[in-house]
């Protein structure tokens, strides 16, 4: 039986739809709540550079989209990392291949506008973090030219001024070397390779740790610093890194505690801190899944996450006076290598995944930190990505 409308009842047919249409375009200009920017290694266009994907979250769902006009070039050749400006209006992306960390000034709509470009001290930076006016970053070799894959030296750690308008000044300078980077070293024993594989930034910009492993003697470290008021780094602990397993590869604070992931034992080990100084919990280590990958800890502090790189999942814990409990495991897609929560809401959960060439979303259940596939996760983004960020929505100056 086929049903005839009569030309009233079109009408109302035809202002129900144009209500509908109406209500979806207002529904995508405000349920926006983040815009996420994955960086992916993968060469892409006439200078053989990097890309970042611009996906926008749906407030309602989770559910991530590319707006219209990402990719972006990142810049230069294989970006690794990226962090956001305290006021979410810079990103700012480390191309490893180039020794550049490139300035983007993010629109109100999430496109990325590039700014400037500085030159790391060292050789294949490979983490950064900013904090307040400083942004700080670890290099694989220290600026020696001497140091190559052939000929290998330990890292660096080297810290940017940020300036009024959002640009890296010339990096700090060390005086007691006479030079715009602190050494990774061990006392004692300067001719070990200490490779660098993270950085965190604890204490509201105060301290500052690296992870790191010993590729010389084996060991894993953290090596600390007290970040002082002109940007210059001192040693904790009279200069001695702190033993951490065997090859850490992942590090994060919540402000008391610091969590370091190790990706040969496939554990976290946990660490109240004191004045800097790191004691480890009753419970630490805390078993993951295998080759960890990536950490992150809730807004609340309630609830740990970790990516599991091997396994492609992550795993869930509740933290409970710094220790962790896990609670859950959730699959994403092929080798999650970094791993973030919206801050807008603290409600959504990414994961960049480096062979599934995609980005996994979830819910977070608040009441027990357990995941949820987000609507149609997981997003395919360009090829090989290798770090996310996010910032929230409306919160950009452009």
């Amino acid at each position: 039986m086929r049903m005839k409308l009569n030309k009233s009842s079109q009408l109302v047919l035809v202002s129900a739809v144009s209500l509908l249409a109406a209500l979806l375009i207002t529904a995508c200009g405000t349920l926006t709540v983040d815009f996420v920017y994955v960086t992916c290694s993968k060469a892409a266009g006439p200078n053989n550079y990097g890309e970042i994907d611009v996906f926008e979250v749906n407030s309602m769902s989770g559910h991530m989209r590319q707006i219209p006009t990402s990719p972006f070039f990142s810049g230069g050749r294989n970006p690794v990392a990226e962090a956001v400006s305290t006021d979410f209006s810079n990103l700012y992306v480390v191309n490893q291949d180039d020794n550049t960390i490139v300035q983007f000034v993010i629109g109100s709509d999430g496109k990325l506008y590039p700014q400037n470009t500085v030159n790391t001290p060292g050789v294949f930076p490979l983490g950064v973090a900013v904090s307040g006016k400083h942004l700080f970053v670890a290099d694989l070799y220290q600026p020696l030219p001497t140091c190559s894959n052939a000929s290998p030296c330990s890292g660096s750690v080297a810290v940017f001024p940020i300036k009024s308008d959002d640009s890296l000044d010339k990096p700090v300078v060390n005086a007691s070397i006479s030079a715009s980077y602190w050494p990774l070293a061990l006392p004692g024993s300067p001719t070990n390779v200490i490779v660098p594989t993270a950085i965190t930034i604890s204490g509201s910009g105060s301290l500052l740790y690296v992870s790191a492993f010993d590729a010389t003697a084996g060991g894993g470290y953290v090596f600390g610093f007290a970040v002082n008021s002109d940007g210059t780094l001192t040693r904790l602990n009279n200069g001695a890194p702190f033993p951490v397993g065997t090859h850490p590869s992942a590090i994060t604070s919540t402000g008391s505690y610091l969590y370091v992931a190790d990706s040969i034992k496939s554990v976290v080990y946990g660490f109240q801190i004191n004045s800097g100084l790191l004691t480890s919990l009753s419970g630490s280590p805390y078993p993951t899944g295998s080759s960890p990958s990536a950490i992150t800890v809730d807004a609340t502090g309630k609830f740990a996450y970790v990516a599991n790189a091997q396994d492609s999942n992550v795993t869930s814990y509740t933290i409970n006076a710094g220790n962790l409990s896990r609670t859950g495991v959730f699959t994403t897609g092929v080798q999650p290598v970094a791993i973030g929560i919206d801050p807008s809401l603290n409600q959504y959960l990414y994961t960049a995944n480096f062979l599934g060439d995609n980005v996994s979303g979830f819910q977070v259940n608040m009441n027990d930190g357990s995941l949820l596939n987000s609507q149609f996760s997981p997003y395919k983004s360009n090829s090989q990505p290798t770090a996310v960020a996010a910032v929230p929505h409306g919160s950009t100056k452009k």
